[in-house]
């Protein structure tokens, strides 16, 4: 009975084994997918450098309009997830000129979308911020929950490339992890002149690029990738682990200011919470009603509605100064009387 059993146990894990195991076939179809190379080099190249660009164009005008599917529509566009998934098989493989092609490609593409981003941001008559565009404002100031979001999406879109019966999924993934409309964000805010703002879409840009390198490199190891190349012929160098740690040091280097604005969203929402009950009696008093109260961009954003005359956001600043909130800045949109602002006491 125990030798039955322990027979079970080995062929259980020999099953495991070949489930978690890709083809020579598979190799090839993944390298000829995701590296620019091979007698389709040229053709790769010219659909690579048309598509990035106009899904520039596309995501940037989605983000002027506030119009997500515009930029939904650029995300499913954007090819920039195949040097980015081509990065990690590179490194799973241990073949460094397709390493260093494609890091070229996502560097090069991601300036791209950036300069697009900031000359189309010439022609907006407005500042696009996150203070006056909603679609910046979700790309300005990522989080923690950011980066595990991106980590998983990355595991779908790797495991996706693995196993070509689920290839449909990759639209999915590509609307899922957001890459080229933080870019044309990184551009518009330059442009607006507010660099804070582009440095946060960029390090959400980073988080996105880690997190599909080092999720693809990962489920590729899983999936015995190497093994199954080396033992059909193919070229597989020798994999360092030096290699492993520069992929888990990148995806650490981004959880560090993940992790700090993490703490900085527990304290806005901790400010938001204390400030609602403050701000609805201020608003009552007046005959007035608070629609909203949230941050953007590190302020406390209170709407309020009512009929004319505007109430005094000045006495609301001193409401809040008596709560112990006196070093929060306050914008007060009235919704017939537009924005004003009220500085820290």
């Amino acid at each position: 009975m125990r030798l039955l059993l322990w027979l079970s146990s080995i062929s259980d894990r020999s099953e495991g084994t070949r489930m978690l195991a890709v083809t020579s076939d598979d190799v090839v179809r993944m390298k000829d997918a995701l590296f620019f190379e091979g007698e389709q080099r040229r053709r790769k190249f010219s659909k690579f450098w048309t598509l990035l660009p106009l899904a520039a164009v596309i995501a940037t005008a989605g983000i002027t309009s506030n119009s997500t599917a515009t930029v939904i529509g650029a995300m499913i566009v954007a090819p920039l997830m195949t040097p980015i998934l081509g990065t990690a098989l590179a490194i799973v493989l241990a073949d460094r000129r397709n390493v260093l092609r494609s890091v070229l490609m996502v560097l090069a593409g991601a300036l791209l979308v950036i300069v697009m981003g900031y000359l189309l941001g010439l022609l907006s008559p407005v500042p696009e911020v996150a203070a006056t565009n909603e679609q910046v404002a979700q790309r300005v100031d990522p989080h923690l929950v950011d980066l595990i979001a991106a980590l998983a999406t990355g595991a779908v879109g790797a495991f996706a490339l693995v196993r070509s019966d689920i290839s449909d999924t990759l639209p999915g993934v590509a609307i899922a992890i957001s890459l080229v409309p933080p870019l044309a964000v990184v551009g518009l805010t330059l442009e607006s002149g507010a660099p804070a703002q582009a440095a946060g879409a960029l390090l959400l840009f980073g988080t996105n690029v880690a997190s599909i390198i080092a999720m693809g490199t990962v489920v590729l190891l899983a999936y015995r990738v190497r093994t199954t190349a080396a033992a059909s012929g193919q070229d597989v160098g020798g994999l360092s682990r030096l290699s492993l740690v520069v992929v888990g040091a990148f995806v650490l280097l981004m959880a560090v200011p993940l992790g700090v604005s993490g703490v900085q969203l527990y304290r806005q929402t901790a400010v938001v919470a204390e400030a609602t009950p403050i701000a609805q009696r201020w608003a009552e008093r007046q005959a007035w009603q608070i629609t909203d109260v949230q941050f953007r961009a590190g302020d406390l954003w209170v709407t309020a509605a009512g009929p004319a005359p505007n109430i005094d956001p000045a006495s609301l600043r001193r409401d809040l100064t008596a709560a112990g909130l006196g070093d929060v800045a306050l914008e007060v949109q009235l919704l017939d009387g537009g924005i004003q602002q009220v500085p820290p006491s």
